[in-house]
């Protein structure tokens, strides 16, 4: 039996080699650059003594774990990234389900495309001229924001000076840069929904939003539970390069978060600690695990969506 399941391995192999073939560069990727790297974890455990290599550096246990969990910059560090990852959560997740809604139910033809064209356009700026359209916008001098400020006859506010906006800052410029590009996996889910449900809908007297609220919304609530749990699993990476990019001495209390600390510390610093930066990653990485986790295991429970 085994002679019989080798040989059919091979011709199946043999048949399909094409489609291995086109496998075998995507596994490659994932092996070097997600699974080679799981190699310097062990950094979060040892001092990191660059003449004597990762394996040669002394253990230390749980030494790096207890300095960042006891570093005056932990509860910053991790309010600073949960508060403006559930901000943009918040905030943002329904946006594209609103639009995608708006879309799909009201409009039709060329200003339809028009329409979705013009909030696509956004997403494809990159994150160096968003920031720079940020900055000019909201100067404190020539900026349009404050311009229209005083044209009202309100004084102009130094609004990348002051800590209290940087969160409403980051995330609302990201809800418009970012939500009519998600609004494209929602159309094409509506897109399959079959329209036989509104026509008979229709004949029953159904308004146009009750045709919403129990034919369009329940069909890409698998969808969005979806979404929903892929974007909680990564609720501890705020953007870093807009947030660095953002950053000033100024608003540095509000702004300082786990993945631009590890940076400066890591990277950036002449005293560059990758024991310690690596310790601080490997936490960001296991809190978002076990959220994923947690939240996944609730969405089975609630419905019979879920990663698996």
């Amino acid at each position: 039996m085994g002679g019989f399941a080798h040989r059919m391995l091979f011709r199946r192999l043999k048949s399909d080699y094409q489609l291995y073939l086109i496998l075998l560069l995507p596994l490659t990727w994932l092996i070097a650059f997600k699974y080679a790297p799981m190699y310097g974890v062990q950094l979060a455990f040892k001092k990191f003594i660059s003449t004597k290599g990762i394996w040669g550096s002394p253990w230390v246990g749980w030494d790096n774990f207890d300095k960042f969990f006891h570093s005056y910059l932990f509860e910053r560090l991790v309010s600073n990234t949960l508060g403006i990852s559930l901000y943009e959560l918040v905030a943002g997740f329904p946006v594209p389900i609103i639009i995608a809604l708006a879309l799909h139910v009201t409009m039709r033809g060329l200003f339809r495309k028009t329409v979705q064209y013009t909030i696509y356009l956004p997403h494809f700026i990159s994150t160096v001229v968003m920031v720079g359209i940020i900055l000019q916008f909201l100067s404190p001098k020539i900026g349009i924001v404050n311009m229209a400020l005083q044209w009202l006859g309100m004084e102009a506010v130094d609004f990348m000076g002051t800590p209290a906006y940087f969160k409403s800052i980051f995330v609302w410029s990201g809800i418009w840069q970012n939500a009519g590009w998600g609004t494209i996996i929602y159309l094409a889910t509506l897109a399959g929904v079959d329209q036989s449900l509104h026509e008979a809908a229709t004949v029953d007297g159904a308004s146009r939003l009750r045709r919403v609220l129990h034919i369009d919304i329940p069909a890409i609530a698998p969808t969005m539970i979806v979404l929903l749990i892929l974007q909680t699993g990564h609720i501890m990476n705020v953007g870093f390069e807009k947030v660095l990019l953002l950053q000033n001495p100024i608003n540095l209390q509000a702004s300082e978060v786990i993945s631009t600390y590890v940076y400066k510390i890591g990277l950036a610093s002449a005293a560059a600690d990758f024991s310690f930066s690596t310790t601080i990653g490997l936490f960001n990485s296991a809190v978002n695990l076990v959220l994923l986790l947690i939240v996944n295991q609730i969405a089975r429970k609630g419905s019979e969506t879920s990663l698996w």
